[in-house]
């Protein structure tokens, strides 16, 4: 009990130390630029509609807290929402140092972005809706073991939600990635104009929990790649990136390229488990370059659903799913096509399909 006490106290007292202040009406960019830097705490006020007409930049903090409380935050055509701008990789490193949180915003609209985070370390985005940005809705950049958690992203531009690694001078796919990151709980619906749901770029040990994606049709409702120079006419080279999990993935609307890409590099598991495509898909649910793929608990699948591998070779598990996810009859395989596995635009010199590392067991139903 004394133990308690004792721990109850010292949260008090770091709770009276927090400076906190309230954002009053008028520009909220303009209020951050001149924030005091002893602010640990800053909240908005339910009852009332803000606006920014240009970047809100948040001040090097080792923890800031952004309380939205229920606020509606109105962004003009050029802003970039909430960001924390870096010159190059050597301020990107000493600004990792900084965290935030960023919660419970009503609704965020319009904008370039509602969130632009760059080179911080254990920030959270939480409880917050953002509607219309025209480029992406929550951009992150080099933001290690970042949480993103209970978004809801309408009617995107281009990009819902993007983890990345920097682009700024010094910035490479193996020294600015935002690793160990969480998206749980997210949902992304879809405009005529959005291109991608969801996207990771050269970014290792990311876990996607609990999401959707839906409204209108979409390039991509999941872009996965480790591509250090952008061409996915070509396996990942990025050596860095290890691993990436998705687990219980609802996909309510269709794609015209591809639910889900994948382009990590060859020794990186990549793990899709319980993922559930609603209605058809004129598309392959899953275009395959590289990475050692799982699948695994996916129990329905329709059988005109297929994945595209470009390359010959794949390295496909997988494992308690529906029957017909498998290649087939071995006696039915041709040079393009095993059961729902087809080799579709295949890379230079992959020309004949090759079940060598695809694995099917424990099939489910």
């Amino acid at each position: 009990m004394r133990n308690l006490l004792l721990l109850a106290a010292t949260g008090l007292a770091r709770l009276l130390h927090a400076t906190e202040y309230e954002v009053p009406a008028g520009d909220v960019g303009a209020f951050f630029a001149k924030l005091p830097k002893d602010a640990s705490y800053v909240r908005f006020s339910a009852a009332a509609e803000y606006t920014s007409n240009g970047d809100i930049v948040l001040p090097a903090a080792r923890m800031l807290i952004i309380d939205g409380r229920g606020a509606t935050l109105r962004l003009g055509p050029a802003s970039n929402g909430f960001t924390t701008p870096v010159a190059d990789q050597k301020a990107a490193a000493q600004h990792l140092s900084c965290r935030y949180t960023i919660k419970d915003f009503g609704e965020v609209i319009g904008g370039r972005k509602g969130v632009d985070l760059q080179a911080t370390l254990g920030s959270v985005v939480s409880n917050c809706r953002f509607s219309g940005q025209t480029e992406v809705a929550v951009d992150l950049r080099f933001c290690l073991m970042a949480r993103l958690e209970n978004l809801l992203v309408t009617n995107p531009g281009t990009k819902g939600i993007v983890l990345r690694q920097g682009d700024w001078p010094g910035a490479t796919g193996f020294n600015s990635q935002s690793n160990s990151s969480v998206v749980a709980q997210c949902r992304v619906y879809a405009a005529k104009t959005t291109t991608i749901a969801f996207s990771v770029l050269n970014s290792g040990g990311v876990r996607m929990t609990d999401c959707v994606s839906e409204g209108a049709p979409v390039d991509h409702d999941l872009f996965l790649s480790a591509t250090t120079d952008g061409n996915e006419d070509k396996p990942a080279g990025n050596t860095v990136v290890k691993s990436f999990t998705l687990e219980n993935f609802h996909v309510e609307h269709a794609a015209r390229i591809a639910s889900i890409h994948v382009n990590m590099p060859s020794k990186c598991s990549v793990s899709l488990t319980n993922v559930y495509w609603n209605g058809a898909q004129p598309a392959p649910v899953i275009r395959y370059v590289m990475g050692q793929l799982n699948l695994s608990d996916i129990g329905w699948w329709n059988k005109d659903f297929r994945i595209q591998t470009r390359i010959s070779a794949p390295r496909i598990t997988i494992q308690r799913c529906h029957s017909a996810l498998d290649v087939g009859d071995p006696k039915a395989k041709t040079d393009a096509q095993a059961g729902c596995l087809v080799l579709q635009d295949a890379l230079p010199d992959n020309t004949q399909l090759k079940l060598t590392y695809v694995v099917v067991r424990d099939k489910a139903m």
